[in-house]
């Protein structure tokens, strides 16, 4: 009867069983990161966020719409041009003397929009009636797309004129609509919002503005800023 032959084992190599080895410890690693990761989500998730983050978080995904929605249109009065003369002596440039450079007609339609003061701001929706009056008004106003001014805004609570230190007296005050915050000023109650806010008063800048109708995309003060309003705002703070 004949020998049966002994079979050989069956060998491994070694870089081989290393690399086994490593894939399963990445894949434990890699599981225990989801898992982790779905814990935080699901943690994250539970957080109580203020009013004012899903106004924010809002915001962000909308911000072209909303900004380009609304204006704040500040005002100044320019100089009197050196060809502009009575009696053969130039005009001074006092504020009381300033009132007649403008015609009549472009004074009402400042103070329709409750500019009354030199240096002053509201706001304003960018609805086909503003257009037409900031046509009229350019020489005089600069306007553009400001999202809030926290510093110098004043509510009327009161027949008074209140600072805005928080959003809490906004929120008393326009709650009822649906506002709770300034970042909430773009809506459908955006008249409320605009008599509720007191016209703003600014600073005159370091850098006098220029006197002459020209506008700002040609070198003058005038007319629209879009979001460069910012910087103008930010010196008269």
């Amino acid at each position: 009867m004949a020998e049966k032959v002994p079979q050989s084992l069956n060998y491994i190599p070694e870089v081989i069983l290393k690399k086994r080895k490593n894939n399963e410890e990445w894949a434990i690693r890699r599981k225990l990161e989801l898992e982790q990761k779905v814990r935080k989500l699901k943690s994250d998730s539970s957080v109580i966020k203020k009013p004012e983050q899903f106004i924010r978080e809002y915001r962000d995904k909308s911000s072209i719409d909303c900004l380009r929605s609304s204006y704040l249109l500040c005002s100044f009065r320019r100089r009197p041009c050196p060809n502009e003369t009575k009696g053969g002596k130039k005009k001074q440039g006092s504020a009381s003397e300033g009132k007649s450079y403008m015609h009549p007609r472009t004074r009402k339609l400042l103070y329709s929009s409750r500019l009354r003061k030199i240096s002053s701001g509201v706001f304003v929706k960018a609805n086909e009636r503003i257009m037409e009056i900031l046509q009229k008004v350019e020489p005089y106003v600069t306007y553009g797309v400001k999202g809030l001014l926290y510093k110098k805004g004043s509510g009327k609570i009161d027949n008074q004129r209140v600072p805005l230190t928080s959003n809490d007296i906004v929120e008393q005050t326009l709650g009822q609509h649906g506002i709770v915050c300034l970042e909430d000023v773009v809506g459908p109650d955006f008249k409320e919002v605009t008599s509720f806010l007191c016209p703003f008063s600014l600073a005159k800048p370091e850098k006098a503005l220029q006197g002459k109708k020209r506008r700002y995309n040609d070198g003058g003060d005038s007319g629209n800023r879009e979001d460069h309003i910012n910087e103008l705002i930010s010196k008269m703070n």
